[in-house]
């Protein structure tokens, strides 16, 4: 599918989504909202692609809500209004239910809206010349979202500084990994490639486990730790389950040599995974 706001591509089993707004900031206008939803569930739904990665093109990240275009659109700002109101976004990944893991590669200035896509991904990379802010209060503006999923990823008071001080406060990328909201920083003209590389190795796992470790990491979030490792168990029966009878149909006459199993490995080292989501020897 063609896109007017963003780039879609696959690089091997890395699908990459590029905000390609640059002259704006890479903001969000009405069409780039529009095709947001219609880009991720592409890639989800691809079965080649194990491994999304999220970038900008141009100097900028994602800079939010592009407030002069929508300025320009009555219609389509009530609707960003009415849908930030009732929570009901479709930006990210995770606003979509998107089930393949989501490597964020932050380019550069990442603000506002921009944050979702942060807080919202599985692995956070940022070049060095990356800048993290929330200007919100700053222009008379109340938007939690974004403050309430940095306090997912980083302390409470860090991100009461962001949501509070507005245009005032500004972490670097140092800083940004340092309190853990960046898994690792690289060199500007570097991050492309490292962002394939981290992906390209979460895309080598077996893609019904890496989703599974996905949903449950996220529920371990939103539930609390009994009700997730409940259900993550549960989770991963299934998953086993239907690997056992994948190797199974492959060890039928006349099918091949069946091949190892995700946890053969472990098994092979004397312990086995139980129904409780723990390994135990």
């Amino acid at each position: 599918m063609a896109y007017e706001t963003l780039a879609v591509e696959r690089r091997g089993p890395v699908g990459w989504l590029e905000f390609d707004r640059p002259r704006a900031g890479n903001a969000m206008d009405a069409v780039m909202m529009a095709e947001l939803p219609l880009a991720w569930r592409e890639l989800d739904a691809d079965d080649d692609v194990r491994c999304i990665v999220v970038t900008g093109r141009g100097r900028a990240f994602q800079t939010g809500l592009d407030m002069a275009a929508l300025a320009r659109d009555p219609a389509s700002l009530r609707e960003s209004s009415r849908r930030t109101r009732a929570g009901e976004l479709e930006l990210t990944g995770w606003h979509l239910g998107v089930r393949t893991p989501v490597v964020a590669a932050v380019n550069g200035v990442c603000a506002g809206g921009g944050l979702h896509f942060v807080v919202d991904a599985d692995i956070v990379l940022a070049s060095a010349s990356a800048t993290f802010l929330d200007p919100h209060v700053s222009v008379g503006q109340v938007s939690a979202w974004e403050a309430i999923g940095l306090v997912r990823r980083i302390s409470a008071t860090a991100a009461a500084r962001l949501a509070l001080i507005g245009v005032h406060e500004r972490l670097d990328a140092a800083r940004a990994y340092q309190l853990g909201l960046v898994g690792e920083v690289v060199e500007p003209d570097a991050l492309r490639d490292a962002a394939q590389r981290v992906a390209e190795t979460v895309a080598a796992a077996d893609p019904a486990h890496a989703r599974a470790l996905k949903q449950a990491l996220w529920r371990a979030q939103e539930l609390g730790r009994t009700a997730a490792r409940t259900e993550a168990a549960r989770a991963e029966a299934h998953v086993e389950a239907a690997s056992l009878e994948a190797a199974r149909t492959q060890a039928r006459p006349g099918s091949g040599r069946a091949e190892a199993g995700p946890f053969d490995a472990i098994r092979s080292q004397g312990a086995s995974p139980h129904a409780d989501g723990e390994i135990h020897p």
